[in-house]
């Protein structure tokens, strides 16, 4: 048994969700083990969903890599990384395809992670192409987040550096009120909203703040957390909650904890936010 097998072995495979999502986070944890080796997170940390799944527990799957620089780098190249990345993989006996995703139109906002700024890359399996990695980075972050280095232990022990968990909170609120999907709702967003106000982990309100400022957010009234919370009661109140539920649904284990949610439900978890 092969390393990447070993890997995979680690996950209770039943559905073709379960075999997905599996072969997604070895994939995932494998581009964190060759950027890491490239020295990638002297420059960036690593946020998002798939980073509180990996290093912080969170019980639902991840698809994408969210990145962030340290400090603004207009000149920075994800291509630099790549040559890490592909001998990672082919350590492995996998061989991988990148693609660096060009915009079709140039927006301030496209989504809570994605601006002009933003680079986008997609990564493959040259074989099964269907297993595909969403990787981005942002080259010119919002101020004011904190990192800390977190440890992996496969495929082989290392540290990538990982926002601390009160700015990834404040990602997250941040992608619940203005990320963009046209039509669509985003699940995993409000279950990584649960598991905050669960944890009671402390928002990073001034974080959060900066990221609006960024997105050119007008807030008409002095911001504090009165207006946070009134702001995320609007947003539930015009949320589809089946949608919600569908969403999220093929990357969790357990659906039954899901019954629970409801508009009331979580306008009820607006007020027990730590901030």
């Amino acid at each position: 048994m092969n390393i990447f097998e070993q890997m995979l072995s680690r996950y209770v495979v039943k559905t073709n969700d379960d075999l997905l999502n599996a072969q997604h986070e070895v994939m995932q944890q494998i581009v964190l083990a060759g950027l890491y080796r490239g020295g990638f997170f002297n420059k960036a940390a690593f946020y998002g969903g798939t980073c509180l799944r990996i290093f912080y527990g969170v019980q639902r799957f991840s698809e994408d890599l969210d990145f962030s620089l340290l400090a603004k780098d207009s000149d920075f190249q994800l291509e630099d990384y790549f040559e890490a990345i592909y001998l990672e993989f082919k350590a492995f006996g996998r061989e991988i395809i990148i693609t660096k995703k060009e915009k079709k139109t140039q927006t301030n906002i496209e989504s809570a992670f994605l601006k002009d700024d933003t680079s986008v890359y997609n990564l493959q399996f040259s074989t099964e192409r269907s297993i595909k990695i969403k990787i981005e980075v942002d080259i010119n972050p919002p101020a004011g987040f904190n990192s800390e280095y977190k440890l992996l232990l496969l495929p082989f022990s290392f540290m990538a550096r990982c926002y601390a968990l009160p700015d990834l909170y404040a990602g997250k609120i941040h992608a619940l009120l203005f990320r963009s999907w046209k039509n669509r709702v985003k699940g995993r967003d409000w279950y990584d909203f649960e598991w905050y106000v669960r944890n009671s982990t402390p928002l990073n309100l001034k974080h959060f703040h900066q990221r609006a400022l960024q997105s050119e957010i007008d807030f008409r009234e002095d911001f504090s957390p009165e207006v946070l919370r009134k702001m995320l009661k609007e947003k539930i109140q015009s949320t589809n909650i089946e949608m919600v539920k569908n969403d999220v649904r093929p990357f969790i284990k357990s659906p039954g904890e899901l019954e629970i949610w409801s508009t009331d439900y979580f306008i009820q978890l607006v007020d027990l936010i730590n901030m």
